[in-house]
């Protein structure tokens, strides 16, 4: 199957890096949300994304007029009919995503490919809510997606090859280098970076070191662009939390403690940069 149009579910921050991913590779978009502000805000990113591109040199005036054409915001399901592939990238809530799931099969013909952007929810058991648990597999983008080159591919116990083919060749044309995954919590690049912020956490509640210099640390000692307790501020310390509690449960291992320091900060409402405080101050 050529995937000509990507519907996706989600005008956010992942939903509409994925819109202009592929608006800007020459692929039709249609970008669903339950409001039309959201929608509306969704363009709005994605046209301040490229006019960034444009002012680097990286775009030219004429390539965003031709990407933004391709993309049709809407809050209307019916408009992904034409899709070769409905990805599904709304807010991280189990519950919501199966309500999503559940209505987008019900509308699109048996032969559209369904993704989900989870970064932690079971993809087999998301492919298990639909009546096409062989045309389902998970598409983990990671943010922001512009500029981010990879993307997990996690195919359920049931995916088929021709599904995992199709979207790997999507990812492709999008300028990605996409990895395959077995489907297991966590995937493959956040089971190793979520436990790394949760050990960070340990390490600052038993004063080692400073927040400062245990960033400092991974950032010269390790290569990272970015330490650990920073991206768990820009991630969402709420967010981080879950996840290790996620682990916790699934895994029945004591090694996916969360850091009561985390735990703590989380029930403060010190969630990092969208509250404008978490290991730092913003």
């Amino acid at each position: 199957m050529t995937i000509q149009t990507v519907g996706i579910i989600g005008a956010g921050t992942m939903g509409n890096g994925i819109a202009q991913a592929c608006a800007v590779s020459g692929v039709n978009v249609v970008m669903i949300d339950v409001a039309q502000a959201a929608v509306d805000k969704g363009i709005a990113t994605i046209s301040g994304s490229l006019d960034r591109l444009i002012k680097k040199e990286k775009l030219t005036v004429e390539q965003k007029a031709a990407a933004l054409a391709l993309i049709k915001g809407s809050t209307d399901y019916a408009d992904l009919k034409g899709a070769q592939l409905v990805i599904e990238a709304a807010t991280e809530n189990h519950a919501l995503k199966l309500k999503i799931l559940k209505q987008v099969d019900e509308l699109v013909g048996p032969e559209v490919i369904i993704a989900s952007n989870t970064s932690s929810i079971s993809i087999t058991q998301l492919a298990a809510a639909t009546s096409r648990a062989d045309r389902f597999i998970g598409m983990h983008f990671f943010n922001p997606v512009p500029m981010m080159a990879l993307v997990e591919l996690i195919r359920g116990y049931l995916t088929s090859d021709a599904t995992h083919d199709a979207v790997k060749a999507l990812a492709e044309k999008l300028g990605k280098s996409p990895i395959t995954v077995k489907n297991a919590p966590g995937f493959v690049v956040n089971r190793i970076l979520v436990p790394m912020i949760n050990e960070a956490f340990f390490v600052l509640a038993e004063g080692l070191a400073t927040a400062e210099d245990i960033d400092a640390g991974m950032k010269l000692g390790c290569n990272q662009p970015i330490g650990p307790l920073a991206l768990a501020d820009m991630i969402g310390l709420d967010v981080c939390l879950a996840v290790m509690e996620v682990y916790l449960e699934q895994f029945g291992d004591s090694k996916y403690r969360p850091c009561p320091l985390l735990k703590e900060m989380v029930a403060a409402g010190q969630l990092g940069r969208k509250t404008g405080r978490g290991v730092y101050t913003y």
